[in-house]
Order: structure tokens, then sequence, then C-alpha cells
């Protein structure tokens, strides 16, 4: 077995592929017509976008949507890159938020 991708379920897929896109320089590798699911690629890592609303059919007892106006939720992506400061002030840039200083 091997690890094939991760998958966040957001209320506006494309807006969070735009995002990843201006904030990690990450590239589109399929949207569907629907607008409702996306994949997006950074050399091997593969991220999927879903749209909340649909997932909820496939999880009937729910799941804990993200939202800003929540902590955190418990899980993390990350990322390696040889300047912290710049890739931590361009994401915010890009419309993060940053719940702790950058870790440089």
């Amino acid at each position: 077995m091997k690890f094939s991708h991760t998958s966040l379920f957001v209320k506006d897929v494309l807006q969070a592929v735009a995002f990843y896109e201006k904030a990690f320089g990450m590239k589109k590798r399929f949207i569907h017509e629907s607008g409702q699911f996306a994949e997006m690629q950074m050399g091997e890592a593969v991220l999927h976008f879903a749209a909340s609303e649909p997932v909820k059919a496939n999880l009937p007892q729910g799941f804990q949507e993200n939202n800003l106006s929540n902590k955190p939720a418990g899980i993390e992506c990350c990322f390696e890159t040889d300047d912290v400061a710049t890739a931590f002030s361009t994401a915010v840039e890009a419309g993060a938020t940053a719940y702790a200083p950058s870790q440089s």
C-alpha cells in the first residue's frame, strides 16, 4: 500500500484552488465541471478539495466543517522550503490566517 493523497473539505472549491495556486504555487491537475471537486499537485504530492455539502451525503453522522470562526482543524498540510519567512508572507498575502508567527 502507498499513500495516495489528502482531501480537504471546503466551502468553496474554486476559491481554495485559487488560494493554493497563489500562496504555494500548486498546479491544478483536475477541476470537475461542477466546481465541487478539484485536484492539485506539487511534485509528487496531491491535494484534493471537495465541497462540504456533497461530502455530507458520504458522512451521514456529520463532520467538523472548516470555518475561520472555529479553531483550526486537527490536521496539517506541510510544505518544505528553504525560505520560510518569504513563503509565510506569501501565504498571508494570499489570504492565509496566521495563527502563530513564522517558525523559520
